[in-house]
């Protein structure tokens, strides 16, 4: 991939409906879950064999944890959700959201128990400092007051290797990009790849709760810092 092709596919932006989506994603995806084909098919690109990767607040049946343990050399995954530790509450989560059919292939290709789980909150997280290569937190920010998202975003820093990068997507108009960009920029983060805050018009959207759009972005420590 050449530096520029790389750039592009790091810009910081709206999902858009020409955006590769993948409806399938170690199981087949509710439709309810409106942005998630982009966000994990996205997300999924930055995934690398020889990484050490952190799913931050996974959520409990939620499968891009799998897909990274398929994929990477070491994948940890937390959730402030104590089901997080139990293989019976993340099957169970699993066959509420997705069917049996998941939770039984899922049982039989070993991928939950090559996750390495965690209850702890991204604001206070256990890792070690500099420990991961890439961290993913999907779908995940705009749950977060501002207080959190601060402490999230150091917590990021603090676990991250020099040379690794954060990979986000989140809610629009939930979370405010000015806010982000200062927030990140105060936790010694730079945004990779360019930034767009300009909404196009084929951005991928929904109303279930409000009209909302979908943004993403990667984050890299700043080398001055």
């Amino acid at each position: 991939m050449s530096a520029r092709t790389e750039e592009s596919a790091s810009a910081a932006r709206f999902f858009t409906e020409s955006d590769t989506r993948a409806d399938s994603f170690v199981f087949p995806l509710p439709e309810p879950w409106w942005s998630r084909p982009y966000e994990y098919a996205w997300c999924a690109s930055f995934a690398k064999p020889d990484d050490v990767v952190l799913d931050a607040a996974c959520g409990i049946s939620h499968p891009f944890k799998f897909h990274l343990a398929s994929v990477c050399k070491e994948t940890h995954a937390c959730d402030w959700d104590g089901r997080i530790m139990s293989d019976p509450d993340v099957y169970m989560d699993i066959i509420r959201d997705f069917g049996k059919g998941a939770a039984e292939s899922l049982m039989r290709s070993g991928c939950l128990n090559r996750v390495r789980r965690t209850q702890a909150s991204i604001s206070a997280m256990p890792y070690s400092v500099r420990y991961f290569d890439t961290i993913f937190c999907i779908s995940v920010l705009e749950h977060l007051n501002t207080s959190d998202l601060r402490a999230a975003l150091h917590e990021f820093y603090r676990t991250l290797k020099p040379s690794g990068k954060v990979v986000l997507t989140f809610d629009y108009p939930t979370v405010n990009l000015e806010q982000f960009r200062e927030l990140a920029d105060q936790a010694g983060f730079e945004i990779v790849g360019g930034y767009s805050d300009t909404l196009p018009a084929d951005a991928i959207k929904s109303d279930l709760w409000g009209r909302l759009y979908c943004y993403r972005a990667v984050l890299q420590r700043r080398l001055n810092v």
